[in-house]
């Protein structure tokens, strides 16, 4: 769910700064709190400092839109026309255009294209990493379609944080422990040359996820 509202600084004090948030004529809580597993409000709150999409942002979405355009035989303008559409439905976003659109909005429009192409499988040009604006979402969204980060072939988990030896792995609790989502391959790799370097080599890291 994606909503443009209203934040204004209510106050600055020592453990931080203060927000009052206010979405216009809407009525959120029964909404953000279908998203919820054990019904606790939950949100996120992105400060949109009015700047407009970037040329690098313009280009990850038309050069994402062109790999789906390959992969289905449509043209870029068409994919791009009902792709917009079934994100402004699904996320409920204001209409936007590629052309003039803020920074924000760019974000969470190729972090949308990316998720639907692990979604079905559309093969990229190039690593999914280079291609995200988004590291995070990118992260999650690979998971959530067990696709690897790396190289976007079928995937499984991996542990950031290690289990440790001696532990049953199908009856261990590993919620808090942060997962990534990589081929065999990839897999082997990050187990053989440790998580650092794999990181530092890759620009990932692993995130809390549940099933």
């Amino acid at each position: 769910m994606y909503r443009e509202i209203t934040a204004q600084v209510q106050k600055e004090a020592p453990e931080g700064t203060y927000f009052t948030v206010l979405a216009p004529k809407e009525s959120l809580t029964d909404e953000m709190k279908k998203l919820s597993d054990d019904g606790i409000l939950i949100g996120e709150l992105r400060i949109d400092d009015g700047r407009t999409i970037s040329a690098k942002q313009r280009k990850k979405a038309w050069a994402t839109l062109h790999d789906i355009a390959l992969w289905n035989g449509d043209d870029r303008e068409t994919n791009h026309w009902w792709l917009k559409h079934e994100f402004m439905e699904r996320k409920n976003a204001i209409y936007f255009s590629l052309s003039n659109c803020s920074v924000t909005a760019a974000r969470y429009y190729i972090s949308f294209l990316l998720d639907f192409c692990l979604e079905w499988d559309v093969p990229l040009t190039e690593p999914l990493t280079k291609r995200t604006d988004d590291i995070d979402a990118a992260i999650y969204s690979s998971l959530k379609h067990r696709r690897c980060i790396i190289c976007g072939l079928d995937g499984e988990l991996h542990h950031w944080d290690v289990i440790g030896m001696g532990r049953n792995r199908k009856t261990y609790d590993d919620s808090a422990h942060r997962k990534l989502c990589l081929c065999r391959i990839h897999h082997t790799e990050a187990h053989d040359i440790g998580r650092e370097t794999f990181e530092k080599k890759y620009h990932v890291y692993g995130i809390l996820f549940t099933e």
